[in-house]
């Protein structure tokens, strides 16, 4: 009993500290100037081209303007996630703030969803009742505005690719699409006069934003919700432990989920075969887990041959 609280209580220590020295807080603060700078770009130019869209009657620069109002605000909750994620885990907050980020990709998803249905409801009143616009002023805008975005993508892509960042990421790729779309648009209606090509490739670039929107909503609730990781579920995680580490009898009770994009953790309970050091299979427990399954971080518990947690109904899977 003793051999097992001795384990136990160094797994917590490493649950305390060990999180502290990973990936994540090495390449925080490349993340953070980055999302900054993207921000900062983004936002200067929403206000030139709303101001061209206005002038020019364009949607598809308006419905763009609109992209970088929410790039915006979706770069400013991606720094600010960024920075809460850099800082350790507290009294209140044991694992530290590494869902500040998921929260920040699931907002930025919803956020884009709703934008994408203001552009499909605006395109079809530009259909139905078509309006004039300014090609040249804005073929200039659209371009340049390409240019910022381009920059912006290259700033979000170059950092450490979170689930955060891919949110950003979608958002500033949006963008980029939208400047496309509306270059394309005015060059048609400057060759042929057909002002429908703005709405109609409103709507394309928004179906492209709409499909990475829902995968980056998708992937951050499933985080939010604890769920499995792909690759770890608890079946599998115990039937590899048995097949790979020695002197095991049972393992069960495994669960595990993520705190963040990239940090896996997990806890299962482990029973050993008569005369099995504990020390050394909880070594190499965790090893496995961390080679095989990415988990920096598991608690295990070593215990006697019949688990005090099960209950009628649920036997452990024993080794055959």
């Amino acid at each position: 009993m003793s051999a097992h609280r001795h384990h136990h209580a160094h797994d917590h220590h490493g649950h305390a500290h060990g999180p502290h020295s990973h990936g994540p807080h090495l390449h925080g603060m490349g993340n953070e100037k980055r999302v900054m700078f993207a921000m900062w770009l983004t936002g200067s130019f929403m206000v030139i081209e709303a101001v061209g869209g206005v002038i020019s009657g364009s949607l598809a620069l308006i419905a763009d303007a609109g992209h970088m109002l929410t790039d915006t605000g979706a770069l400013f909750l991606a720094f600010i996630a960024t920075r809460l994620a850099k800082r350790p885990a507290d009294g209140a907050r044991s694992y530290g703030y590494a869902r500040a980020e998921i929260l920040a990709a699931f907002t930025n998803g919803l956020v884009m969803i709703g934008v994408v249905a203001w552009i499909f409801f605006e395109a079809v009143s530009r259909i139905l009742a078509p309006s004039p616009v300014m090609g040249l002023p804005m073929l200039v805008i659209a371009v340049a505005g390409l240019l910022i975005n381009i920059v912006a993508f290259k700033l979000l892509h170059g950092g450490e690719q979170t689930l955060n960042m891919r949110g950003a990421m979608v958002h500033v790729l949006g963008d980029m699409l939208g400047s496309v779309a509306a270059i394309a648009a005015a060059l048609i209606i400057m060759g042929t006069g057909y002002t429908i090509a703005d709405p109609v490739l409103s709507v394309l670039v928004a179906l492209l934003i709409l499909r990475s929107a829902v995968a980056i909503v998708r992937e951050s609730a499933h985080i939010l919700m604890e769920g499995t990781p792909e690759g770890a579920e608890g079946e599998r995680i115990a039937d590899d432990l048995m097949a790979n580490v020695e002197g095991l009898a049972d393992v069960h009770h495994v669960h595990a989920w993520s705190l963040g994009s990239n940090r896996a953790v997990a806890t299962l309970h482990a029973s050993l075969a008569p005369g099995t050091d504990s020390g050394a299979a909880l070594a190499a427990i965790k090893a496995r887990l961390a080679a095989e399954f990415g988990i920096a971080h598991a608690t295990v518990q070593i215990e006697p041959e019949n688990c005090p947690d099960h209950t009628p109904g649920h036997a452990p899977r024993h080794a055959h």
